[in-house]
């Protein structure tokens, strides 16, 4: 691994996710009579909504507390809310504009299905950069896509918004960012923003897609299906999940942190460098001094560490998860896989994981 500076997003601390928390359950109150947070909610394609109407009011909570004009769940995850996204705005065979790297793996197949082109930029030069014409809308993912990346969400929409017609739709992938950064795609102005709630410690296959109210319009005109709508007790179990993750994720990254610091003190020996950077959830990447990557994930679940991501930040990871780097990270650097890996804390201590690293390195040697 090159030695190189990464440029992780700023989380908030816990006492201002403690604060998101607080709005959110303010939100809450505004629009569900108190009995009724306490139930499982209804089924059904009701008259009038063709949704649960415990869904519609979930729904009006998150555009409240995102500062939208509407808010709509859908199944997939986060890749069916971007795939639902590119639907609403692009049509089949047009041009998007994304950033000059690699394509997180499922967008890819999206743009794929609708036949999309694409037209590649560095946004880490995007007040230099010269800027393609004749595109059809923007993609934009909040997290780093491969380890050197470093531009500001902010900036980035600010000067797309300033060198392009305002009717091209932006579109923000938000995943891993939610409930971590200040602000989200929409509220620094992206028309759509993008997420799964899964990774919010929410159910099981259910996105979220929050923003300007005309492209969600047409996602509900298709969507009228029973079967496809999400359930009054899936939508309340998305705000429950929402509500505890701010809190959760700031000291997630308060232990990265920690991580960091203690093993470039050399704590751990065998380990050259420990960064943190967002790939794409923020963790910490670890290069050892020799290629003993491969050999050091062999034995991670063996001494109690998770071999594998579930959801990536799901309600079901608890135990740290010391993996291999991400795909988009590999497909930027494949040397990274012989003397590197990814550590997520989830709700382990620091002194958990290094004790997991020091039974892995011992086994090895």
């Amino acid at each position: 691994m090159t030695d190189f500076t990464t440029y992780p997003l700023e989380s908030i601390t816990p006492d201002e996710a403690l604060k998101k928390q607080w709005q959110l359950v303010d939100a809450i109150t505004n629009v569900f009579a108190g009995n009724e947070i306490i139930t499982r909610g209804d089924l059904g394609v009701i008259p009038g909504l063709n949704e649960p109407k415990f869904t519609k009011k979930a729904e009006e909570v998150i555009a409240k507390f995102f500062n939208t004009e509407a808010a709509m769940l859908v199944r997939g995850s986060g890749t069916g809310a971007i795939r639902n996204a590119l639907h609403s705005a692009l049509n089949a065979g047009q041009t998007l504009l994304v950033h000059e790297a690699p394509i997180y793996p499922t967008t890819q197949v999206s743009l794929t299905m609708m036949g999309v082109k694409t037209k590649e930029v560095d946004f880490n030069e995007i007040d230099t950069v010269k800027l393609p014409e004749n595109i059809a809308g923007i993609l934009v993912q909040y997290t780093r896509q491969k380890p050197d990346d470093s531009y500001d969400m902010g900036h980035v929409l600010k000067v797309l918004r300033t060198r392009y017609n305002r009717n091209i739709p932006i579109i923000t992938d938000d995943n891993y960012a939610v409930m971590k950064v200040h602000k989200i795609g929409t509220e620094l102005g992206a028309d759509l923003s993008c997420f799964s709630t899964f990774k919010l410690l929410g159910p099981e296959g259910i996105g979220c897609i929050v923003g300007k109210k005309i492209y969600l319009d047409k996602l509900r005109e298709e969507n009228y299906s029973g079967g496809s709508q999400v359930q009054g007790h899936e939508a309340l179990d998305v705000l429950r999940g929402m509500v505890y993750a701010p809190v959760a994720l700031a000291n997630q990254a308060r232990v990265i942190n920690e991580l960091k610091e203690r093993l470039n003190n050399n704590e751990v020996p065998g380990i050259k460098k420990a960064y943190v950077a967002n790939a794409q959830s923020k963790v910490l990447l670890v290069e050892f001094a020799h290629p003993i990557a491969k050999e050091i994930l062999k034995n991670i679940a063996k001494f109690g560490g998770a071999p594998n991501p579930v959801g990536a930040e799901s309600k079901y990871e608890i135990v740290p998860m010391i993996y291999r780097v991400s795909g988009t990270f590999k497909a930027y650097d494949p040397e990274l896989l012989d003397n590197t890996i990814r550590i997520n804390p989830y709700r382990a201590g620091a002194d958990t994981i290094i004790n997991i690293l020091q039974k892995c390195i011992r086994e090895v040697k």
